[in-house]
């Protein structure tokens, strides 16, 4: 265990009694929470809100409360989802992950002490979890005590925590300062309003890497970009005719989405995928090729993934309903794909599938109605 990750007991303000030895290493590489002996929990007794989770897990960890609260709202919307994973193998408010690829899971579970089975579940946990991850990105970064105080100067380790190669990470650290410039006014589950003030914010993103290219534009709808699924994660050309188009919803973030694409082991895929906060599309597979995406029905359709989760309606905007919309009228015309919903449906109406999204918050006749007035 890392000298700034403490144990924590969770479920009461903690009473931290630190050794002369913790306090020496506290001061002799100047990082913030050693580690320390915590009392450990009441039975039956109520755990933190969220906001004090965000408080204390801030303070522990050394990472801007607000810095943090942005990265959960872009990865969940405040939703831990009663601890079932993401399409990616993601878990809680924070989404950490434990895939082949990615070990964020494991990764907190060693910096703070919690098992596993806690981080997946347990709000408090998680996001305790999270921040240690972002401390030791900043930690791998070199960020002095100044820097950590400086919400800008965390913008690598946001990139660094999306798990993403370098184009896909700045758009996850971009989605998540733009969260940082408007504010963020969220609801946990249970009610608990979460809100983030509105700030200016000028991060230097060289410090994230070389600035890639500009994704070039989609070669099958101008409106995308283009950014390739990995070549294990769809099938080139088709077995069947194309005659319809499958909705979807992500259960994870758009950057996290396309990541997962990109990843070799997902075994996934889809053609399009439509973000929440304005409907910016980037595609993954030609239209002309067969995306991994609905199982018997990928052979003869094209699958559009919207980000969010089937149980959040707040993930379900105009942006995002309009612009997919306008994706789907195109697809329907350029492949006389009659605009009905017998050929415009969801994974869950897909022949030989067990899923269930888009789900009940999916406001199909406002779609439809969008897609047919193109």
């Amino acid at each position: 265990m890392s000298p700034h990750t403490p144990e924590r007991g969770r479920s009461r303000p903690r009473t931290v009694t630190l050794s002369l030895a913790a306090a020496a290493v506290a001061l002799a590489t100047g990082l913030t929470g050693p580690a320390a002996t915590a009392t450990p929990p009441v039975p039956g007794e109520p755990g933190p809100s969220m906001n004090e989770s965000f408080a204390t897990a801030a303070e522990e960890y050394g990472v801007p409360r607000d810095v943090l609260a942005a990265v959960a709202y872009g990865e969940t919307h405040f939703d831990g989802h009663a601890g079932k994973p993401s399409q990616a193998g993601g878990y809680g408010v924070m989404h950490l992950v434990g895939n082949p690829a990615r070990h964020t899971l494991q990764q907190a579970a060693r910096l703070t002490g919690e098992p596993v089975s806690e981080l997946r579940r347990d709000t408090d946990a998680n996001i305790h979890g999270g921040a240690a991850v972002l401390r030791a990105h900043a930690d791998s970064l070199g960020m002095t005590r100044a820097q950590r105080r400086d919400v800008d100067a965390w913008y690598p380790a946001v990139a660094r925590y999306s798990g993403a190669r370098a184009g896909t990470a700045r758009l996850y650290a971009d989605t998540v300062y733009d969260l940082l410039a408007h504010g963020v006014r969220g609801t946990a589950p249970d009610g608990e309003r979460i809100t983030v003030p509105a700030r200016d914010v000028h991060p230097d993103k060289q410090t994230a890497g070389a600035a890639p290219e500009k994704a070039p534009r989609s070669p099958d709808y101008p409106d995308a970009a283009w950014v390739p699924a990995d070549p294990a994660n769809y099938a080139e050309g088709r077995a069947e005719q194309l005659d319809k188009i499958v909705i979807h919803v992500t259960q994870g973030s758009y950057a996290g989405s396309i990541s997962w694409f990109q990843n070799p082991e997902a075994k996934v895929s889809a053609h399009y995928v439509v973000r929440s906060s304005d409907g910016d599309i980037t595609q993954m597979v030609r239209d002309a090729d067969t995306a991994y995406h609905a199982k018997s029905a990928n052979a003869s359709s094209l699958g559009i993934e919207h980000e969010g989760y089937i149980d959040d309606p707040s993930w379900f905007t105009d942006a995002m309903y309009r612009s997919s919309a306008a994706l789907t009228r195109h697809l329907a015309d350029e492949h006389g794909i009659p605009l009905d919903r017998q050929h415009i449906i969801g994974h869950s109406e897909a022949p030989g599938n067990d899923h269930t999204d888009p789900g009940e918050h999916w406001d199909w006749d406002t779609y439809m109605e969008l897609v047919r007035e193109g």
